[in-house]
């Protein structure tokens, strides 16, 4: 009759009569402590005190009592009468045993949860670092991308200014053969080759200056003007091109084209000059132009 006593002993320190029994019944009737820790593992189960569906006498290795299988019996009856009757000392012994007991599982549960807390933070803070590298990864090859897209870029510019180079040469190979050296046809050369000078022993030839850019301003029929810095190497057709979008609307609704015009010495630009730098022209680093309407022919 030790499963009675268990079963007592458990409904003494609070635990509920059904669960009790089905702790022992489920732990095939090994004593306390195995019932104990199956109710602390299994505590917060939602089917805990769901009753067992077969019969606790069968679990436990037993034969139902003849209360099970005949109803209920009296107080006399044989189970009632076999029943070990415990003294009020050896009854608080026994609890105090449990509690101590119910305190260590509770102490052994409480440390096993601190351990798998721990290992619950080591292994956070190892996908942290692994997050942490993945994203120092990306990061990396978002660089990678965005210095070999910069070096295709400037690899296509510089395509670019070559070939424009190799059309204004083209360009002006054609104009020669076409105007063969005629002087009132030709562009002027661009830039005059210097003669010779006596050298003088008290001064030196000043050195040419480079200029990369240079600044245009504009003067419209109207009489505004707009101003604007272009690279030095950039065609006259770059200047005209500005100036006809940003020039306000002319009375009639229609826009002429241009004819621009440099102020001094007076000079007419013309089509062939619209393809030839300004540099070469000799508007560096900064000239003023004249826009005058182009009459229609």
């Amino acid at each position: 009759m030790a499963e009675l006593t268990a079963l007592e002993s458990l409904i003494e320190m609070g635990f509920p009569r059904g669960r009790a029994e089905k702790a022992l019944a489920l732990t095939g009737n090994q004593g306390i402590e195995a019932a104990m820790d199956w109710l602390m593992e299994h505590e917060d189960d939602p089917d805990v005190d769901e009753p067992l569906e077969t019969p606790l006498g069968h679990i436990l290795g037993r034969e139902p009592p003849s209360s099970e299988q005949g109803g209920l019996e009296g107080p006399g009856s044989a189970a009632g009468e076999g029943k070990p009757i415990l003294s009020e000392e050896e009854r608080q012994e026994q609890t105090k045993r449990m509690l101590e007991l119910v305190a260590q599982k509770q102490r052994e549960r409480e440390e096993r949860e601190e351990r798998e807390a721990l290992e619950r933070e080591r292994q956070r803070r190892r996908q942290g670092q692994e997050l942490s590298a993945a994203r120092q990864r990306l990061q990396e090859d978002e660089m990678r991308r965005a210095a070999e897209e910069r070096r295709r870029e400037k690899a296509e510019e510089l395509a670019a200014r070559q070939r424009v180079r190799e059309k204004i040469e083209r360009d002006k190979a054609e104009r020669a053969k076409k105007y063969g050296g005629s002087v009132g046809s030709q562009p002027p050369p661009s830039a005059p080759e210097p003669g010779p000078v006596p050298s003088s022993p008290s001064q030196e030839p000043p050195t040419k200056r480079e200029y990369d850019q240079c600044r245009i301003q504009v003067r419209l029929p109207d009489g505004t003007s707009l101003t604007q810095t272009f690279r030095a190497r950039e065609q006259l057709a770059a200047v005209r091109l500005y100036v006809e979008l940003h020039r306000g609307e002319e009375p009639g609704g229609g826009q002429d084209p241009v004819q621009l015009l440099s102020g001094f010495p007076r000079r007419a630009f013309s089509e062939a000059d619209m393809e030839r730098p300004l540099q070469e022209l000799g508007l560096v680093p900064s000239a003023v132009l004249i826009v005058a309407k182009k009459c229609p022919s």
